[in-house]
């Protein structure tokens, strides 16, 4: 049964602070055991890929088939079916649409001194993008992670899917090909993050490296973080509903059920003014559970993480969403732009019924790839801005220098800077003895 919660009761405020406070991941200390795999990597690199690979994934590899070929390639995409072909075509092309709007505009302008200033997006040269493995993949993380990167400009593309037993989804090949990745390894975990991080005889090192893991990932990811750049360290899924009015209970519970399924340690909360309302979606989750093939998962997220609040008005719910941030947010109310006013905190907002965060997973357009544990407060998804860097650029004139120049050779004395005050002051003196113009 899910936590009920009601912001009547006098005890409220401490719950609702107990769940957030909740750890949902394995606590599992894990970083001693990736530093010594990160180390080994750098020292003996491809040996480290093929033994790890022979280890974890029962997949024995020589350093000339850790990349798969053309010729493998364009055999598993011929397994996918005509349907799923043009469902993946669909996705591929509305999340290029959507990500398309994003590419900022390099800006330049002189100000009353004379100083001509300015900024220019570049993007960075290489992106390795981590794609969990096995028939478990997900195609749509890496149309998510690759195609943002390829509207930026990325001219290298990376990407790193382990095969366990050598088994590998063919979609997630298709996805690949349809997002223009040059370069695919049958390689995962720790060893695969420090391998795009730092290089190894096959494998050229990326400037920056996106895309989800399990916790050794993610513990890779953090210690190679200052040698490359990366996305986020991502942690369970969560999604929270604000529901009220003539809302469907079924659909409901199947939206907190959607997200459930992903992960025993994901979470599913729903908000509602209506304490009916709440209690028809959880008999409906209560029905509609046993029939998923993912039961077992979805049950054990439910049962541990899933939660009920009963609120006194919208606003109240808003407030309580804000302190949440979730990853996903829909509001399945009468007027859901009103309230996502309210909502600042947030990864991803889905308004009104007809937009389940599902589609948002897929075929929508906007990045599923989101913070997650309240994260949401000071970060934003995946964007074709992670895969782009703003260079500043300045030139002045002498009548700028000159302008603007004293109160630099001040402030260079106050830190008690007095060769930057110096480089200043030179050119000053020129100026002021008519030996530059």
């Amino acid at each position: 049964m899910p936590v009920t919660l009601n912001t009547s009761d006098a005890d409220f405020e401490a719950r609702f602070a107990a769940m957030l406070s909740a750890k949902r991941e394995d606590s599992t200390d894990v970083n001693d055991t990736v530093a010594a795999i990160i180390a080994d990597l750098r020292a003996r690199g491809d040996a480290v890929l093929c033994e790890l690979t022979t280890k974890f994934d029962r997949l024995d590899l020589t350093p000339d088939r850790l990349r798969f070929s053309a010729e493998e390639i364009a055999t598993e995409v011929a397994k996918v079916s005509a349907e799923d072909r043009a469902a993946l075509m669909l996705a591929a092309e509305r999340i290029r649409a959507y990500h398309a709007r994003q590419v900022p505009e390099d800006a330049s302008w002189t100000d009353p001194e004379g100083a001509t200033l300015g900024w220019r997006w570049t993007p960075v040269s290489a992106a390795g993008l981590y794609v969990p493995g096995g028939q478990a993949a997900y195609p749509s993380s890496v149309l998510m992670n690759a195609i943002p990167a390829r509207v930026a400009g990325v001219e290298r593309l990376v990407v790193c899917v382990p095969t366990p037993d050598g088994v590998i989804n063919p979609l997630v090949l298709l996805a690949a090909q349809l997002s223009g990745v040059d370069e695919i390894y049958r390689i995962g975990g720790a060893q695969a993050i420090a391998a795009l991080a730092y290089g190894t005889e096959t494998i050229p090192p990326v400037d920056k490296i996106t895309g989800p893991g399990n916790a050794y990932v993610a513990a890779a990811k953090r210690q190679v973080f200052g040698r490359v750049g990366i996305d986020m360290i991502a942690g369970p899924s969560e999604v929270l509903i604000i529901a009220e009015g003539e809302q469907d209970p079924d659909w409901l519970a199947l939206d907190l059920l959607a997200q459930a399924e992903h992960d025993a340690d994901a979470q599913s909360i729903l908000i509602t003014t209506d304490p009916a309302l709440g209690h028809a979606v959880a008999g409906a989750v209560d029905r509609i559970l046993p029939t998923l093939p993912r039961a077992g998962i979805a049950g054990a997220s439910w049962r541990d993480y899933g939660t009920i609040i009963i609120t006194r008005d919208l606003d109240e719910a808003a407030t309580l969403s804000n302190r949440i941030a979730p990853e996903h947010l829909e509001l399945c109310v009468d007027d859901p732009e009103a309230l996502a006013t309210k909502c600042r905190h947030a990864g991803a907002i889905f308004l009104g019924p007809y937009t389940p965060e599902a589609v948002g997973d897929y075929v929508s357009g906007p990045n599923h790839v989101l913070p997650t544990a309240r994260s949401a407060r000071f970060s934003s998804g995946l964007s074709v801005l992670d895969f782009l860097k703003r260079t500043t650029i300045a030139r002045l004139t002498p009548g700028a220098l000159a302008a603007i120049g004293p109160a630099a050779t001040r402030l260079a004395a106050s830190e008690g800077l007095q060769a930057h005050g110096a480089s200043v002051e030179a050119r000053l003196k020129a100026l002021n003895e008519g030996k530059a113009e």
